[in-house]
């Protein structure tokens, strides 16, 4: 290979439920008051950030990288899994000693007490996607000064994502109980947006140059049901419909968090057609019925094995992403052998995979026979072996293929793109490494593959 990447993409200690670093562009002018943001957790808290942004811009603020020029700092937090707390307290406890003035935002803000408890010294804690309570906490640490003559507001909103992709949230909260997750109590119910509001901001994302939109929610399968899948100036909130009118604009076109309910073999013909890209990221979690149903979730992982052939029947380059649970109370050695068993069958193309963790106030804690540390490590590092040669094949198997590719970044040793087999820094990459001067972030270009690794390809332009 010609050119190494300086780190692997997706890695196999990589952490599934993280969004892509923040990224920030934008110069402040002189006397400008300033807002820091560090944004942690999943893509559905990277949007949340970007709304706060987006509204702190729109009243003058500037939005600065780093804790020194700052007047204060927004910390949004995760609060997923108990290491997710602690990584959100380490950054709270950062921003207190660069810059003192913290506003703490986000999943683990439903914790006030907890937070305070080892911070009480931060200015505000506001819950999840409680914008209002935030922008409330920023007048008071630093008032607004705006120049409606130059605090000029881009018409896509604050961006935290490079230019060309833009997650796309359609809905808020989650329905389901599975016993390992608090998210259904941090976000609450389901609450879909409506279907002409979702289509209206994508329309203006790709008036500004998006490439790529990715469908971000918890369950994006549910999407609308909660509105009894009304329609509203002429969209329709059901998932499907949804999925016909985004794939319409033009852009890739990626969904994320997908259930296996039925109704997703509608989505496949959109795939197969290219109105959508051929890629579904479905959290299994587990194969064993028995850990399933201690999880409350459905325990169908025979019948999961006929959906994957059904739609890879129907679309043969479908990709398919999922992440899993090792470890999890009363996984025995016989439920874990049922998961790697299930795991050659199935084939998945991307897998990620965690390893069980109590969080507080989640039904699992109570369960008995928790695996002992030592087991759930020995357990991860199976599973992931296994999971890295199933990808190292399908990759193989992808050499000398032509295909489109999105070009993400370029440096003085090449371009990093992604297929349309790959999601944004949870995925591999694919790396041109000759000819490529002339590309930006942002091109579609057409490449023959010629070499791959265990998650990553190396192309050449055509």
């Amino acid at each position: 290979m010609a050119y190494i990447p300086r780190m692997t993409t997706n890695p196999p200690n990589l952490r599934p439920d993280l969004a892509p670093t923040p990224r920030f562009d934008q110069k402040p002018r002189e006397g400008q008051p300033t807002v820091g943001m560090v944004s942690l957790g999943c893509p559905k808290a990277l949007v949340d950030s970007e709304r706060i942004l987006t509204r702190l811009r729109a009243e003058g603020y500037s939005i600065s990288p780093d804790y020194s020029g700052a007047d204060a700092v927004i910390v949004n937090t995760c609060g997923f899994l108990d290491s997710a707390k602690a990584e959100s307290l380490e950054a709270i406890g950062e921003a207190l000693n660069e810059n003192g003035k913290v506003i703490v935002t986000g999943c683990l803000g439903a914790e006030e007490d907890y937070i305070r408890g080892t911070h009480p010294s931060v200015l505000a804690v506001t819950g999840p996607h409680q914008y209002e309570q935030v922008l409330d906490a920023v007048h008071g640490a630093v008032p607004p000064s705006p120049d409606p003559f130059v605090d000029l507001m881009p018409a896509s909103g604050v961006k935290l994502t490079p230019r060309h992709y833009s997650y796309l949230k359609i809905s808020e909260g989650c329905n389901h109980k599975c016993k390992f997750c608090i998210i259904p109590e941090m976000r609450g119910r389901l609450a879909s947006r409506p279907a002409h509001a979702v289509v209206r901001e994508a329309e203006k994302l790709v008036e500004n140059g998006v490439k790529e939109l990715l469908v971000i929610s918890q369950d994006t399968s549910a999407y609308g049901v909660d509105i009894k899948h009304e329609t509203t100036k002429g969209h329709r909130a059901h998932i499907s419909d949804l999925a016909r009118d985004l794939g319409s604009l033009g852009a890739w076109v990626r969904l994320h968090y997908v259930y296996p309910y039925p109704h997703v073999r509608q989505l496949i013909p959109l795939m197969a057609e290219g109105l959508i890209l051929p890629y579904l990221d479905i959290p299994f979690q587990h194969a064993h019925p028995d850990t399933l149903k201690r999880m409350a979730r459905p325990a169908a992982a025979a019948k999961t094995l006929d959906e994957i052939a059904a739609w890879r029947a129907d679309c043969p380059d479908i990709t398919l992403r999922s992440t899993f649970i090792v470890g999890y109370p009363g996984e025995t050695e016989e439920e874990f052998q049922t998961l790697l068993d299930w795991m050659d069958e199935a084939q998945l193309d991307r897998v990620g995979c965690f390893q069980y963790e109590n969080v507080d106030g989640a039904r699992s804690n109570d369960l008995p026979d928790h695996v002992p540390a030592e087991v759930k490590q020995e357990r991860w590092d199976r599973f992931m072996e296994k999971a890295q040669a199933i990808s190292e094949a399908k990759l193989a198997a992808k050499v000398g293929q032509t295909m489109q590719v999105l070009v993400d970044e370029i440096d003085e040793d090449a371009a990093t793109c992604r297929t349309m087999a790959d999601a944004p820094e949870i995925d591999g990459n694919l790396f041109i490494d000759e000819g490529f001067e002339t590309l930006s972030p942002g091109d579609l270009v057409t490449v023959e593959v010629d070499e791959a690794s265990e998650y990553d390809l190396w192309g050449k332009l055509t």
